[in-house]
């Protein structure tokens, strides 16, 4: 026990860098069990400690089946939750064979400020829910702050991180609901690094600042993963402005939730148009790599035909 928190301590010098001020040791810090100081059989959990072995028996989640199957258990970290007064186990597994990738189609994803998730099939999963609850705790935390009193301090501490939480929630619903599609071979995403280094004024700003798109792809390669899908990555670049008909570039074309050409007319919603070109920009590049021919797919030089449609994908049960 002495040398895991040793090297908990070494883990914490190093991520700051010993800059500054040495990271300071908290009253409830999670304690970490490896190999030799606990035992897993069944349901009971046996944890060492300076009074000997101490048992429990603990609940899975449903979901955790193939993860317990599939992988191994490394490690188990102790934790205090400060505001349940109880110690939960985190268990550590680690998954040494990935699941088997399907086969299916390709699926482009748009990510936004308006819809968390609009996907190429037409499937557009609203951040109205998330707005709303950011505008609400933002409101109480005004009226808190100006009150400033004992009880008032007391109820921002509750409220703090309650935000944060929501909206992670909401994304694991988003991110479990992908995951769970059947014949979808490749999910497609956005490159969005760098994209909050530009300033866009106080109000887009601070919505940008809220906006969980990374988050949102860390859980979806996570889940995909363990499903068998591939997650992949093609540059941002116009694939807003771009008509995922014809291949023009416009900016002008866009007109808030809309898209309309002025090249060949085509109308259709800005995000789904977004995350055709995206989906479609992949299956060029792969078939270039590939020297193969994919079928017919949009061309970035303005030429291209009609995209390469995929079979239609069951809407999310998370749609707004």
């Amino acid at each position: 026990m002495v040398q895991t928190v040793r090297d908990q301590a070494l883990e914490a010098c190093k991520a700051c860098k010993l800059k500054g001020e040495a990271p300071r040791k908290l009253v409830d810090s999670a304690i970490r069990y490896d190999q030799r100081l606990f035992t897993l059989r069944g349901e009971q959990l046996t944890l060492a400690s300076t009074e000997g072995r101490l048992k429990t028996i603990i609940k899975l989640p449903v979901w955790c089946n193939f993860i317990v199957k599939a992988g191994k258990l490394k490690q188990v970290n102790l934790l205090w939750d400060r505001r349940q007064k109880r110690y939960n186990a985190a268990l550590v597994y680690n998954l040494d064979e990935v699941a088997k990738r399907q086969e299916g189609s390709v699926i482009g994803l748009d990510r936004g400020l308006i819809n968390i998730v609009t996907t190429s099939e037409g499937v557009i999963v609203s951040s109205k829910e998330v707005r709303k609850n950011q505008r609400k705790h933002l409101y109480l935390r005004k009226r808190l702050s100006a009150k400033g009193t004992r009880s008032a301090k007391r109820l921002m501490k509750k409220l703090s991180g309650k935000e944060k939480r929501f909206s992670r929630e909401q994304n694991h619903l988003i991110t479990k609901e992908l995951a769970s599609q059947l014949g979808v071979k490749t999910y497609v995403v956005e490159d969005l690094r760098g994209i909050r280094a530009k300033r866009r004024g106080k109000k887009l700003n601070k919505l940008m600042s809220s906006w969980s798109f990374a988050q949102l792809e860390t859980l979806l390669r996570y889940k995909c993963e363990a499903a068998g899908i591939e997650v992949v990555q093609v540059s941002a670049r116009f694939t807003s402005q771009r008509c995922s008909q014809c291949g023009l570039v416009c900016k002008d074309n866009r007109q808030g939730g809309r898209y309309v050409c002025s090249k060949c007319g085509m109308k259709m919603h800005a995000d789904i148009n977004a995350a055709i070109n995206i989906r479609d920009r992949w299956i060029l590049q792969s078939s270039q790599r590939l020297h193969v021919g994919q079928g017919d797919v949009n061309r970035p030089d303005g030429d291209g035909v009609e995209s390469h449609q995929a079979p239609r994908l069951r809407p999310c049960a998370v749609t707004h």
